[in-house]
């Protein structure tokens, strides 16, 4: 498809999804947020724990840093433990300091406070911020995330992301959200292979995809045209009912 859009990546942090200890929740939920919003998701990348590999895939992915894209957007390691490096990494991806930042040590101290809850140095790691970068809120549990360059950082945990990525979207630049038509064809994906092949090629600017299922035994398609015009979406959807005999 193609398009004039934003573009976005998604860089998940932390050992525990490439274990496969944690089933990754985020991702999904935020590619349907920027896909609704116009802004298209272009990659998804898992890295570990690991200072060296995560500053490789920020260089690689923002392009304020001469990467593949306009946006991107992290979750995991912004937490109070030592394993949490994410704002660290950020810190020398950027060639910036990392430092307490007087207002997200504000914010947490006074919920600490109404809970009774001690201020310890490991709850105030949550509090370091790369220099120059600016907070997202967190209205779940305090502890912020930020934005520097193309890139925002938010929490792992997906009740805090996604707390989040709500007060975040406003920031965004949003683009033109893509018109999509789907189509249950009660047939297998061979059969209509042909077909499909040549209503995309009528078609170049739109995407056009096809999604297997099998239902009581039987096997069919769902074929899927995404695009940002949508009369032309509508043309390509009867030329492909037409040539399926649908």
């Amino acid at each position: 498809m193609q398009s004039d859009n934003p573009t976005a990546a998604i860089l998940l942090i932390g050992d525990e999804i490439l274990s496969g200890r944690t089933r990754d929740a985020n991702a999904h939920h935020l590619a349907g947020i920027l896909n609704a919003v116009g802004i298209d998701l272009r990659e998804i990348r898992v890295v570990a724990d690991d200072h060296e590999a995560i500053v490789a895939a920020i260089r690689a992915l923002d392009r304020h840093l001469g990467g593949a894209w306009d946006m991107v957007f992290s979750s995991g390691g912004i937490g109070p433990t030592h394993d949490d490096i994410t704002a660290d990494a950020v810190a020398d991806a950027y060639g910036v300091p990392l430092e307490i930042n007087a207002e997200a040590k504000r914010v947490m101290e006074e919920r600490w406070n109404r809970l009774g809850t001690p201020v310890t140095e490991s709850r105030l790691r949550m509090a370091r911020i790369p220099v120059g970068a600016s907070l997202i809120e967190n209205a779940e549990s305090a502890a912020p995330g930020f934005s520097i360059g193309g890139l925002h950082v938010m929490a792992g945990v997906p009740s805090v992301f996604r707390s989040m990525v709500e007060a975040l979207l406003p920031r965004l630049t949003p683009g033109r959200p893509p018109v999509s038509e789907t189509i249950r064809a009660e047939r297998p994906e061979s059969e209509i292979a042909d077909g499909l092949r040549e209503v995309a090629r009528s078609y170049p600017r739109l995407s056009l995809g096809s999604y297997p299922f099998t239902e009581e035994g039987r096997y069919g398609t769902n074929l899927v045209i995404r695009g940002l015009d949508a009369e032309e979406v509508a043309q390509a959807r009867a030329a492909l009912v037409a040539r399926l005999a649908l």
